[in-house]
Parts: structure tokens; C-alpha cells; sequence
């Protein structure tokens, strides 16, 4: 899913004039401090797509003519695309304040695409803004606030503004600490599956697929590897296990896939783990190609509620979700054990493919490209 972004221009991207507050001039324009270098950052290393939101009062009437607005504007935009900052739409309300227009902040008119896109994670989206009314648009969206270099005076705000600051680094640090999370649903006429994950998170999970085995596997794989995971299943059990455990191995892969985003500073690899009379050998690699290597045998049909046949399958499954590739080995005799320590052995794989390094947010690739 998207994240958003929804960035106010007048005293957030750009100083707004102390006179009239009408930005119709060169000789008025002056950008923030810090904003092209923060926001650049912001644009390269983190999954935010970056929108523009605007009330610009009257423009093209007499008080504010279009032909004074639009040069600086165009100017501003131009100057931020020099700085390798592209925003993906800019959204301007030309009314009044006393107009009630529907469109202007913080009502939501002009922002109705992204509300009705299901693609949208406005959960984990921000409103940037210098004013109460963009705290409020925050709360309209059902998304967080950002105050830069502004007071919020509405007790009832204060739960949505998550920051408040005048330094447009203390904003790229913030989102840059923020815990990576994101949802999944995937639906289809045999499944409907519901996946929320959090990968900095404590290894909490609550998990209910309908089958009690595969609960069990997929609780170890967020114990170990320290991902909450929620994921909730209700697949066509009553012809067979195979559409629940394949599409939960599908959805969870994309779940994966969706909150790495970009994969900028994660460690990418992963390796291996032994259990008792087991030895799992795990490698994995998010390196944006699907396959799986499985060299795995068991001897009995079903352990538990769960057919052996659909191990492969949910890992297969998982790989072409995330785009990953993964080679997977087990040795041992007890057949529980040995499924058990490969979905441990996973676990601690993803956990040390996904950790990020704050210190360099690079991306792991020679190719430019994961």
C-alpha cells in the first residue's frame, strides 16, 4: 500500500509573507530552511509518495490575479524537481475562507481520489502543514500531522499531530524512526485473508488461519522473527487445506514486499538454525527475483491438521509475494521437529534481512535496483 505524504506549500515548503500572506511575487518567495536537502532525503530513502495541498484564497479574482501566482508557483515546483523532488500531484483551492467550499482545507473535496483508493495506507500517511486546518485536514483523512513551525490550539488535535518542530531535519528523522508497518487484504473466491504487520516490532502475534498447525508455524515465525503479525484467514476448509495455505503464503509475502518498500539501508541476507535432532539450512535474499530451492522430505502424510505437501507450497508461495529467493535444506528424524526448525530457521533469516542500518541508507545492490 501507499503512503502519502500531503504537503501544505505557504510556510511549510516556502516562508509565507508576514504582510499580506500572499505569495504573488519574487521578491516574496523565499524557501525554507533546510527543505531541499531534507526532503530530498525524504524522497530517496523512504516510502512516501509527496503531494502538494494548497488553499491559495481567491485566486483569479481581482485580489489575487492568476498571472501573478502562477510564475512564482511554476518556479517553486521547478525548483524542487532541480532538487530531484518530484511531487506526484499538487492540489491548489482558489476559494475564500467564507466560500465553505468543500474543497478547501481541511475539508477533504480535493482530496476524495485518495480517500476512495483502497491502495492508500492513510494510517501510516502525514499532513505537513504551519496551520490548525492542516492538523484538522490530518483528522479528516484519518491519518497523522506534522506541525512545522506552527501551534495547534484544539485540544481535540492533539492526538494527531505526532510532531511538532520548525526544523525540516527533525521531520526527516522522524519518519526516518518511524516503525516500518503495513496491511494486507487479499481476496478471491476461495480466500479472504486480512495481514497487519508491524517488522520493528516485539514478536507479538495473534493469528487464525483455521488450521491449528500452521498457526503454531506461522506464531513461531513471528516469535522469532520479532515481526507482529495479525493475520486472520477464512479460506474454503471444507473442500481442502491447499487456498488457505497458499494464498496466506502469497498475502503474507506481499505484506513483506509492501513494508520493505524501497529496501533502502536493509541487510538484505539471511541465514541458517538447528533444532534438536534437526539441522535447517535457510539462506534467503530480497533481491526482487522469485525463487525457491526445497530440499526437504517427510515421511508422514499430515502433522497435525496440516498436509506435508503444502510446506513447499506456503514457502513457494511467500517467495512469489516478496519477490524473494529463498533455498531451504532440512536433516533430522522427527517430522515435527524438522518443519519446525525450517519456519525458526526462516524467521531468524527474515529478521536479519529486513534489520535496517540507520547509518547507511544505501541501497544493497550493485544493479541500482532490488
Amino acid at each position: 500500500m501507499k503512503k502519502i505524504l500531503f504537503i501544505d506549500r505557504d510556510g511549510t515548503l516556502v516562508v509565507e509573507p508576514e504582510v499580506d500572506k500572499q505569495l504573488d511575487g519574487f521578491e516574496k518567495l523565499s524557501f525554507s530552511p533546510g527543505v531541499f536537502k531534507y526532503l530530498n532525503k525524504i524522497s530517496e530513502e523512504l516510502d512516501f509518495e509527496i503531494v502538494m495541498v494548497s488553499n491559495q484564497d481567491g485566486l483569479g479574482t481581482e485580489s489575487f490575479p492568476e498571472n501573478k501566482f502562477w510564475p512564482v508557483h511554476n518556479f517553486i515546483i521547478n525548483s524542487f524537481k532541480n532538487e530531484e523532488i518530484n511531487f506526484f500531484k499538487t492540489h491548489i483551492d482558489k476559494s475564500f475562507e467564507n466560500e465553505n467550499s468543500n474543497y478547501r482545507k481541511p475539508r477533504t473535496g480535493m482530496l476524495t481520489e485518495y480517500i476512495e483508493d483502497a491502495n492508500i495506507d492513510m494510517n501510516n500517511s502525514f499532513v505537513i502543514g504551519d496551520r490548525e486546518s492542516d492538523m484538522q485536514l490530518a483528522k479528516n483523512l484519518n491519518c497523522s500531522g506534522i506541525m512545522y513551525n506552527g501551534k495547534v490550539y484544539n485540544d481535540s488535535l492533539k492526538n494527531i499531530v505526532k510532531l511538532k518542530t520548525d526544523s525540516w531535519k527533525l521531520i526527516y528523522d522522524f519518519l526516518t524512526g518511524l516503525n516500518r508497518s503495513s496491511s494486507i487484504k487479499r481476496i478471491t473466491n476461495e480466500t479472504k485473508i486480512e495481514i497487519k504487520i508491524g517488522l520493528d516490532g516485539t514478536g507479538k502475534s495473534n493469528i487464525e488461519t483455521g488450521l491449528c498447525f500452521f498457526d503454531h508455524m506461522l506464531d513461531q515465525l513471528s516469535k522469532h522473527s520479532l515481526a507482529d503479525l495479525d493475520i486472520k484467514v477464512d479460506g474454503d476448509l471444507n473442500i481442502d487445506e491447499h487456498h488457505t495455505i497458499e494464498d496466506t503464503g502469497i498475502a503474507l509475502g506481499e505484506a513483506f514486499q509492501s513494508v520493505l518498500g524501497k529496501k533502502i539501508g536493509i541487510e538484505r541476507y539471511g541465514f541458517t538454525l538447528p533444532m534438536d535432532d534437526c539441522l535447517a539450512q535457510v539462506a534467503i535474499d530480497f533481491g526482487g527475483r522469485s525463487c525457491l530451492v526445497w530440499d526437504a522430505e517427510f515421511k508422514r502424510e499430515r502433522i497435525g491438521d496440516m498436509p506435508t505437501e503444502m510446506f513447499y507450497h506456503f514457502f513457494k508461495s511467500f517467495c512469489d509475494g516478496a519477490n524473494m529467493n529463498a533455498n531451504i535444506k532440512v536433516m533430522g528424524s522427527n517430522e515435527h521437529h524438522k518443519i519446525e526448525s525450517i519456519f525458526k530457521g526462516f524467521a531468524r533469516c527474515l529478521k536479519a534481512a529486513v534489520s535496517k542500518n540507520q547509518d547507511k541508507l544505501i541501497l544493497p545492490s550493485s544493479k541500482g535496483t532490488l
